[in-house]
């Protein structure tokens, strides 16, 4: 059995750097990973997505150019190249990461499935069919998460299904994609291939898309893609899939308690993600899991068990790419810098990159009148924003939501192009304690999307 200082399980946002990091500062250091060096952000998250969207982007301009006063004529979409070139990007973030964790001293790279034997001991099943043991006073848990698989669809195992992994494999555009799903990874993937030509509905069994948001903001972003074309339904129940000949598949819906049957040709699932702990043999350790089978951890990501700890998606914490990146500061700062560091109040910024892009960070204005706090709501159009005007895309909305008494600000919602850069500002001024009226008459650059921060808590004023 190898002895290692520190043992790392998944090569996610958090593994990656805590590993390297704990290497240097002298530690000798096993990664374990049992597909490729990553994660989920670089494999089939984050690098992958935006690359495409990026592409998708290009196609829904070339459509509007006329407007512009720019006549592009007989433009079409070549799936098999957005793929190559998303693949390519994708190779290129994965090899460089492999690279400089090989180039560390004192830092081990194995690839295998891992699981528990013991609080401290850890079986790996290599590629090659064997197994080795290895054990460590410290072991960090970064194996993230995966798509949940509804079990109460009648026929879902009888169709071919998407995952959020497996429609980035596709080099054909689907003739009309059904959607499963109305939140950030769905929008994202429903826009997308409507802008690559795909005819797309959503089903969302909430009253609203994005049913964590603001009613005014989910609103928006409805309006933005049902303008495009989507087909959307809310309060949808999907019954049934049946398989039908030359790959048409029938779903079965309830929509607001009536049965409706709609004809595509794939779905995809995105109904959201559970923790991938089940092969981890947890119980052989006594580490305690929730009821989605996340890791509990306390503000230190401590698990229960003394050493060993859970980073990112898989301790059920939000999850983003920075927040699994902010868990290895945290216990990387803490275990080598000896600080007092801890998850607690620090912010939870996020975006979703539909376009226009949704940035978020604090509080909803639901959240804070549930709470019963004294509040002002200030919100501006983007049709009221200069350089949104000259830049010919008007659609969505700054919000921001503010405390009456003290003015400072509790959380901020902008849809809009550059909408997360815009919720960046506010968040800066949210973390240093900047009031809305010293930002209402803050000079910005003229003429920029944040400079309409000016006019957003103009607003409070009327």
């Amino acid at each position: 059995m190898k002895q290692y200082d520190a043992i790392i399980i998944g090569s996610g946002q958090a593994g990656v750097p805590l590993s390297k990091k704990l290497a240097n500062a002298g530690k000798k250091t096993l990664l374990i990973e049992k597909s490729v060096v990553g994660g989920t952000c670089i494999n089939d998250g984050c690098t992958p997505t935006k690359t495409m969207i990026a592409s998708a982007r290009i196609a829904y301009l070339a459509g509007l150019c006329n407007d512009m006063g720019i006549t592009i004529k007989g433009y079409k979409v070549d799936l098999a190249q957005v793929k190559k070139r998303k693949d390519g990007i994708v190779k290129q973030f994965r090899e460089g990461a492999q690279s400089s964790i090989e180039k560390t001293p004192n830092l081990d790279l194995v690839f295998g499935e891992a699981a528990f034997e013991s609080a401290k001991i850890i079986t790996v099943k290599l590629k090659n069919g064997k197994t080795s043991q290895v054990t460590a006073d410290q072991i960090f848990i970064n194996t993230g998460a995966k798509t949940i698989i509804p079990n109460d669809i009648e026929g879902i195992n009888e169709i071919d299904y998407l995952t959020s992994h497996s429609i980035l494999e596709l080099d054909k555009v689907p003739e009309h994609l059904l959607i499963i799903g109305g939140n950030y990874i769905g929008l994202e993937f429903g826009q997308m291939f409507h802008r690559f030509g795909s005819k797309v509905t959503v089903l969302e069994k909430s009253q609203q898309l994005l049913f964590r948001e603001d009613e005014d903001i989910s609103a928006e972003i409805t309006r933005v893609l049902k303008d495009e074309g989507m087909k959307i339904y809310t309060n949808a129940k999907t019954t049934k899939f049946k398989q039908k000949e030359k790959g048409k598949i029938t779903a079965t819906v309830q929509v607001a308690g009536e049965e409706i049957k709609i004809k595509c040709t794939h779905v995809l699932i995105a109904i959201g993600r559970a923790p991938q702990t089940a092969t981890l043999g947890l119980e052989k350790a006594g580490i305690k899991t929730g009821k989605k089978g996340e890791i509990l951890v306390n503000t230190k990501l401590q698990t229960n068990v003394k050493g060993i700890y859970a980073l990112g998606d898989v301790n059920g914490g939000p999850a983003f790419t920075h927040i699994s990146y902010n868990d290895y500061i945290i216990v990387y700062r803490n275990l080598i810098e000896k600080q007092n560091l801890s998850t607690r109040n620090r912010p939870i910024p996020y975006c979703m990159f539909t376009d226009p892009e949704l940035g978020r960070v604090g509080i909803t204005e639901k959240e804070a009148r549930e709470k019963g706090l004294n509040i002002k709501v200030a919100k501006l159009p983007m049709s009221r924003v200069a350089r949104a005007l000259e830049t010919g895309d008007t659609r969505g909305l700054m919000k921001a939501v503010v405390d009456a008494d003290t003015k400072k600000i509790l959380g901020v919602a902008v849809v809009g192009v550059e909408g997360g850069e815009i919720m960046t500002v506010l968040q800066m001024a949210m973390m240093g304690g900047i009031t809305y009226d010293k930002i209402r008459y803050c000079v910005f650059a003229h003429p920029t999307y944040s400079e309409s921060l000016n006019n957003l808590f103009m607003t409070l004023e009327d």
